[in-house]
């Protein structure tokens, strides 16, 4: 084995240092695997739990109505106001070719606000809506004894 350790190969290195470049890039790694989640949050909502649930992920084409407690309408994560549901969601489905919403409402919320965003998709001309719960879980095992 040997070492330079200068003298007769002094010179201009030609290699390049990935270091830095590597480090940049775990740290973009990082920020990103933290916001991603935050992105697709939506409306704070305590949804309502039900035993025939299928599974399904929830990806950015889906188009979300969110109905809070406090009677609150919110289309992909954006607040907007009861008037505007029909003219905001005819928009977001203009340029997708599945023309299916999906009505995730607060376990609170009002029946009559639910019924009235349903009426007021199908007013939009939108047959496909889908309500989404929680899977209920099934009770603990008691444990103890012998």
């Amino acid at each position: 084995m040997s070492m330079n350790v200068g003298g007769d190969g002094g010179g201009v290195k030609s290699e390049i240092n990935v270091t830095p470049l590597v480090d940049v890039m775990l740290v973009l790694l990082i920020i990103m695997m933290i916001i991603a989640p935050l992105l697709q949050q939506g409306a704070p909502l305590t949804l309502p739990t039900a035993t025939n649930t299928a599974e399904k992920p929830e990806t950015q084409e889906q188009t979300v109505v969110s109905i809070t407690s406090d009677k609150r309408f919110y289309l992909n994560s954006k607040q907007i106001p009861k008037e505007q549901l029909q003219q905001k969601v005819i928009e977001a489905l203009e340029a997708k070719t599945q023309k299916l919403v999906i009505i995730k409402a607060d376990v609170d919320a009002d029946y009559g606000s639910i019924m009235e965003a349903m009426d007021t998709l199908r007013a939009a001309g939108i047959e496909d809506m889908g309500l989404i719960t929680d899977p209920k879980r099934a009770p603990a095992a008691a444990g103890g004894g012998r």
